[in-house]
């Protein structure tokens, strides 16, 4: 499994987690939606949406993304 970091993509997270990556997402405040349509968005990296305040704790979710699923 890929070691997840401040530069990752939306997208790389959704793709290799699934169902446990969108929720971490969504507990860290980004809500991706139902289906998730917008592109521009799966494109943006986790510390990017994080300095936008799309993100809330950045280092929690990169935690969370990279302990045992």
């Amino acid at each position: 499994m890929p070691e997840f970091g401040p530069e990752s993509k939306v997208r790389e997270v959704l793709a290799t987690l699934g169902e446990r990556g969108r929720e971490a997402l969504r507990r860290h405040g980004y809500d991706t939606g139902d289906g998730f349509v917008d592109v521009l968005s799966q494109y943006q990296r986790l510390e990017h949406a994080a300095r936008t305040e799309r993100l809330r704790d950045l280092p929690g979710l990169l935690e969370e993304l990279n302990g045992p699923g």
